[in-house]
């Protein structure tokens, strides 16, 4: 897989840049939007300058729709909620119709919520029929090389048919995590990676190590990298 790297000096430019990519991708089209988040404090620090009074009024909420990559199996309103950091961070200061919101379920078991948002996700894909699942990704990057909750190792890398999937066992709590199959079908995908410490792990993504489930991704559209100075190195 190929990617078109982008350097910015800082994690602020690297928000401010990666809204700038979001607002270029939904302008490109006329319809609904569908938009794949991504969790972790880089992406926060994007929802936040999405919801300034400077950006807010830039996108046209009423026809984005969003949806999640992976979720804890945790109640939206504990702090380590994917659902609940964009809340907090985003969803409550700009004007998207509740109803375009579509947040990975935490109730009853992880395996028949997984089966939930499948559910969920092939009734939206049901309305773009010949579409991408996602017209936006927003992708983050572990430490060892994972992305959404799709972690070295694991079996729901070698799954090739379900679109979500309960992940037990690689982290403490439960996870539920979107597929290869599902994150593939994304009109345009974007790492964002910020900080030093992601130095080494970028540079094996951006060589194609095997190794890194993020570099098992192949989305049928194009795959940014937005990195931050310190991400990359000298």
């Amino acid at each position: 897989m190929m990617h078109r790297l982008e350097i910015v000096a800082d994690a602020g430019a690297l928000a401010e840049r990666a809204a700038a990519w979001i607002l270029e991708q939904t302008a490109a089209r006329e319809g609904p939007v569908s938009i794949g988040l991504s969790g972790g404090s880089t992406p926060k620090r994007l929802y936040e300058r999405l919801a300034s009074p400077d950006w807010r009024g830039r996108l046209p909420w009423g026809r984005i729709h969003l949806f999640w990559g992976d979720e804890r199996f945790v109640p939206a309103d504990h702090p380590d909620s994917n659902q609940g950091m964009v809340r907090q961070a985003m969803l409550g200061q700009v004007p998207i119709p509740p109803g375009n919101i579509h947040p990975i379920p935490t109730d009853g078991t992880p395996e028949s919520a997984a089966a939930r948002y499948e559910e969920a996700l092939r009734r939206f894909a049901g309305t773009r029929p010949g579409e991408p699942l996602f017209d936006i990704q927003l992708l983050g990057l572990g430490p060892d090389g994972h992305t959404a909750s799709l972690f070295p190792g694991n079996p729901a890398l070698r799954e090739r048919k379900a679109w979500a999937l309960a992940v037990i066992g690689a982290k403490p709590e439960p996870r539920i995590t979107l597929t290869y199959p599902a994150l593939d079908s994304s009109r345009a995908a974007a790492f964002l990676v910020a900080g030093e410490e992601k130095r080494e792990i970028l540079a094996r993504l951006r060589a194609g190590d095997p190794a890194l489930p993020a570099a098992g991704l192949a989305p049928a559209g194009t795959v940014t990298i937005l990195a931050d100075q310190a991400a990359v190195g000298p």
